[in-house]
């Protein structure tokens, strides 16, 4: 513990011999107790502008953390527009592979039922011998 630089008016006086507590308190300046008042005041204001630059280190802290946040949040809005557009463009092409599935269903249908058709009005020809 640090010994405090003020001292009271009984402080003051209990230090004091007793006929010169005696004569002080006759005595007694308000100037002593002014002094004492304003060394209070220079430790309370000098406390104050301690808690004050440390109040500012922590505002700036805090700023820039909320500014490193609202960065990284419009960061995930980006990827996350990013990722709808790609879901969308998915979709599309999905819905196209859809219809050309079935464009090419249609057509192999046609073909197998002109192969049918060939097949049944034609006679089958002879196997060649390819050698």
């Amino acid at each position: 513990m640090t010994a405090s630089k003020s001292i009271s008016k009984s402080e003051f006086l209990s230090s004091l011999p007793p006929w010169r507590r005696w004569l002080a308190k006759l005595n007694w300046h308000p100037t002593v107790d002014a002094q004492i008042n304003a060394i209070e005041s220079r430790q309370e204001s000098q406390r104050l502008r301690n808690e004050s630059a440390q109040l500012k280190n922590e505002t700036a802290l805090l700023k820039n953390e909320s500014e490193q946040l609202r960065s990284e949040s419009e960061q995930l809005r980006n990827e996350t527009e990013q990722l709808r557009k790609e879901s969308a463009q998915l979709k599309i092409e999905t819905e196209q592979l859809k219809i050309e599935n079935a464009r090419l269903a249609a057509l192999e249908s046609k073909l197998d039922s002109l192969l049918l058709s060939a097949d049944s009005s034609s006679p089958i020809p002879p196997a060649t011998d390819c050698n």
